[in-house]
């Protein structure tokens, strides 16, 4: 009796997760899972950086106004000090200098392109790892609504034996069946008690694990929808954020090229400043005045550098085409894989639907016959364990099935 009571409290208590669990969806934990991403927050925070990089870039090629001051004396005292002829005696000046580098619009265009480009990137990996995340959470979701199924269906048939229970042990009593028939069934009841107590530890482990990737700390335990996850098209690979990364790889090669060439350009820069500098030996109140230069550096020779520079671009763009190559026959390898292994699980899934259709109109036939004493126990034990294994089948492929669905889908953005 005892027994029976925990059991009706078990149902109860997954009767009112069903009816608490309106926001548990799988949609539910991967919203939660990227918006405690501290990665995607990263890449976010070095997207905005990128920026202030360009607005840096700009500001620096605006004119540069500096100030400076200098303050110098020494004496000569008694014939002893410094040189004048060197020192002057003394040096006082504050200046106000403005110094612009000259640059053309195509060098900062080309400047801006390498922080566009590394941006680029920087979003691209942010997609993927995007992706990532959803396939993760995904996984372990299915894991774990598998885990409930498992729980729910192994104290369904739990139930059902603990109510055949009570029939069959008056029957014992009555002598129409042994006590060896009896105690046959009870190791079977037993079975299924210890079988349902591994599927809620079971469960309860997979969840915890799912709230930890999706860094929730909540201890309160739900039940999971059945996801909801359809099979996506993919899209041409040239399109796909996985092989985006090799274009963009390309294009900074090729930006590489052109900062290199700008880098041995002539450089000029402009300078102007104007304030006061004296000496204070001749009419140091007229000493305020203003200058303005020009600085030009034009590269003569560097020892053959800017070869070789070209020369680790060139080694690197045939590094990133290998890589290209062999992550392309990976992807349509992997993808064609996947979509045979989904074909096969499906058909499977259809001839165990079957299976435990039959299993479970012979159990009820059993279950019928038990009542008036004309159906053997061993028969129906062997009739038990086949619908058992059945289900578990049927509860496996399922989660098989939804977790290729979920690969597929992984290279589907």
């Amino acid at each position: 009796m005892h027994t029976l009571k925990k059991y009706l409290n078990l149902l109860f208590l997954l009767s009112v997760f069903k009816v608490n669990a309106q926001n548990n969806t799988l949609e539910y934990y991967i919203s939660r899972a990227l918006s405690n991403s501290p990665l995607l927050k990263d890449y976010n925070n070095q997207v905005e950086l990128g920026g202030i990089d360009s607005t840096m870039i700009r500001a620096a090629y605006k004119p540069q106004v500096t100030g400076t001051g200098n303050n110098y004396y020494a004496p000569v005292i008694n014939g002893w000090g410094y040189d004048n002829a060197i020192t002057n005696g003394a040096n006082v000046s504050a200046l106000v200098g403005v110094n612009k580098a000259l640059v053309s619009r195509k060098n900062l265009e080309t400047q801006f392109e390498t922080i566009r480009l590394n941006t680029a990137g920087i979003k691209n990996t942010a997609e993927i790892a995007e992706q990532d995340i959803k396939r993760t959470v995904a996984a372990q979701y299915i894991t774990t609504f598998g885990d409930w199924q498992q729980l729910s269906f192994t104290a369904e048939v739990y139930g059902l034996l603990l109510k055949e229970d009570t029939i069959l042990k008056r029957l014992t009593q009555s002598n129409i069946y042994k006590q060896t028939d009896y105690l046959t069934f009870l190791v079977t009841l037993q079975q299924q008690k210890l079988a349902m107590k591994q599927a809620d530890i079971q469960y309860k482990s997979d969840y915890a694990m799912l709230m930890y990737l999706c860094g929730i700390n909540d201890t309160t335990e739900s039940v999971l929808q059945e996801p909801s996850i359809l099979l996506n098209s993919l899209p041409q690979p040239e399109n796909s954020v996985f092989f985006r990364q090799y274009s963009i790889d390309s294009l900074k090669n090729i930006n590489s090229r052109k900062v290199i060439d700008y880098s041995y350009k002539p450089k000029a820069n402009v300078f102007t400043d104007g304030g006061y500098s004296s000496s204070l030996a001749y009419t140091p109140y007229k000493n305020f005045g203003a200058g303005i230069g020009l600085t030009l550096t034009l590269p003569i020779y560097d020892g053959r550098q800017r070869k070789m520079k070209y020369s680790k671009i060139d080694i690197a763009e045939r590094t990133r085409q290998s890589y290209s190559a062999f992550f392309s026959r990976q992807y349509h390898g992997q993808i064609d894989q996947l979509s045979e292994q989904l074909k096969g699980t499906e058909e499977l899934i259809d001839e165990i639907n079957d299976q435990v259709k039959y299993s479970e109109g012979l159990i009820n036939a059993h279950l019928r016959l038990l009542a008036t004493g004309d159906v053997r126990i061993a028969d129906l034990v062997i009739a038990l364990n086949n619908y058992l294994t059945a289900k578990n089948l049927l509860t496996q492929n399922r989660a098989n099935r939804w977790q290729i669905i979920n690969q597929i889908n992984y290279w589907s953005r």
